[in-house]
């Protein structure tokens, strides 16, 4: 009973006509930006996340939620109907997809991604409402050495998760946390790598990072292959799938779903590795695997079931721990410091409104996606159809704005600008951003956890590995780092993290 009374207060909050109408907007704005092609769900966060800091707290992170449904499902738009995935998640569902597409049944593909997502969120979302409650009481037992480990755990798996070499990953986890070390050391007061300027004595500004590795970088990449982005058709007809469609991406649904809620709660991509799982149990469990890259069914509702039910569940660390499982988490856990709130266990009991109403917007934001998208496939195309030279001075205008608007700083422009730069640069080196932006945001809290362990224990060292749940997650990472450098299984990580741009 208690699950359905916090459930109705979760619904109360979240379906008040202004939380609505954010929700709404979060899932148009998202799916506006996200159809861009490769422009991805982190990206349109961070470029939109300016405008979510003058609403209340609540309103700004169920807009937030939406915005990442609705740029996760652009992400498959462009997929099927361009052949170029908005996201990593999405370069699977390019496979079948845009085939199905070239075959004419580019409405189809549409609504069975549409639809599977529907589905894998809705479950995902009461798995939330389930499991979350629990993990909230154990991590109220969490003490500095506990979250000091966790984040550990956390930030070893987005090595491990991450695309391409994991040395390179590794050093972005770094390069992240030496980034999250300027500003003004926590216990002495003295100031750290500010270079002399006193707008860095806070440290740097979380959205013009983000912004800048994200946006800016993604837009200058975008620019490169603007001459390679061909539109397959101009109208999208048959938005329904045909019985015997719809018969055969039940089970793929199905499977998807299970895959993506237990992955998604892996710390650094869970998400990201469902779509891939799921591809590969659809093709190996068919009996007709020679259609999977040909206009597969299973091909689409498995991989988008798990990439929708992985982006839900990954909100269970986030709301349990205050740990970001995956990078858009990490952005939203700079929205919640942002807004004053400490992300952790202690949200759920001092503000259960707030708890409750995201677990609820996440269900109203799947259901205004699979309403109002559908019907605006053809805006989508023609907005696919702008040539992006003429897109992106818009985008950058208006995240330069927003980002401005934050602190009213004009150096956080010139972050904006050094780590755009920066984050190209990284592109064309092959480094994944995602651990840097975990680096960056878990850096003060891993620094502030080893201190408050080390000062409580009178700088004894052994309290990480005497107390048992810390121990056993310190194992965790040790045995993770360890076996993503066995050979074997970096010959599998080659074969399963392709880029598909």
């Amino acid at each position: 009973m208690e699950l359905f009374s916090n459930l109705a207060l979760g619904f109360a909050t979240a379906a008040t006509p202004a939380n609505l109408l954010f929700c709404l907007i979060g899932v148009l704005l998202g799916t506006l930006i996200g159809v861009l092609p490769g422009i991805g769900a982190t990206a349109t966060i961070a470029m939109l996340l300016p405008i979510t800091f003058q609403l209340e707290p609540v309103s700004s992170l169920i807009m937030l939620a939406g915005i990442y449904y609705g740029a996760q499902y652009g992400g498959s738009t462009t997929a099927i109907l361009i052949n170029m995935p908005g996201e990593s998640s999405s370069a699977v569902t390019a496979i079948d997809g845009y085939q199905m597409a070239r075959k004419g049944r580019a409405g189809a593909a549409l609504a069975i991604a549409a639809l599977g997502s529907f589905f894998a969120g809705t479950v995902s979302t009461f798995l939330v409402a389930i499991f979350a409650p629990p993990l909230t009481e154990i991590a109220l037992k969490f003490g500095a050495p506990e979250y000091f480990s966790l984040m550990i755990v956390g930030l070893v798996s987005s090595i491990a998760l991450a695309h391409g070499s994991v040395i390179k990953a590794l050093a972005m986890v770094a390069l992240g946390l030496l980034l999250g070390l300027v500003g003004t050391d926590i216990y002495t007061g003295t100031p750290r790598f500010t270079l002399g300027i006193r707008e860095y004595a806070d440290g740097l500004n979380f959205v013009a990072l983000a912004v800048g590795v994200f946006g800016v970088a993604e837009i200058l990449r975008n620019l490169e292959g603007e001459s390679t982005r061909t539109v397959l058709m101009n109208k999208v007809t048959g938005l329904l799938p045909s019985k015997q469609e719809f018969k055969e991406m039940i089970a793929p649904v199905l499977r998807g779903t299970a895959i993506g809620s237990a992955l998604g709660i892996l710390p650094g991509g869970g998400a990201i590795l469902a779509s891939f799982a799921s591809y590969t149990v659809e093709k190996r469990s068919s009996k007709k695997p020679e259609e999977f890259g040909h206009g597969a069914v299973a091909g689409v509702a498995g991989p988008e079931s798990a990439n929708n039910a992985g982006a839900q569940t990954s909100f269970i660390p986030l709301l349990t721990l205050g740990i970001p499982a995956n990078p858009v988490m990490a952005l939203m856990v700079g929205a919640m410091i942002i807004q004053g709130i400490v992300p952790g266990p202690n949200v759920a009991t001092e503000q259960p409104a707030l708890f409750w109403g995201i677990i609820a917007s996440m269900w109203i934001g799947n259901l205004m996606l699979v309403i109002l998208n559908l019907p605006l496939i053809g805006l989508w195309v023609k907005l696919l159809m702008v040539p992006y030279y003429v897109l992106f001075p818009v985008i950058m205008a208006f995240c330069s704005i927003g980002v401005y608007s934050v602190n009213s700083n004009v150096y956080d422009l010139y972050a904006v600008a050094f780590f755009g730069l920066i984050g190209y640069v990284l592109a064309k080196l092959r480094c994944e951003p995602a651990p840097l932006l975990l680096g960056f945001v878990l850096g003060p809290l891993l620094e502030e956890n080893l201190r408050r362990a080390m000062i409580l224990s009178r700088g004894d060292p052994t309290t990480f590995v005497t107390r048992p749940i810390s121990a056993t997650l310190l194992a965790i990472a040790l045995a993770v780092l360890i076996i993503v450098f066995l050979p074997s299984v970096k010959k599998k990580r080659e074969e399963v993290f392709v880029e598909e741009t």
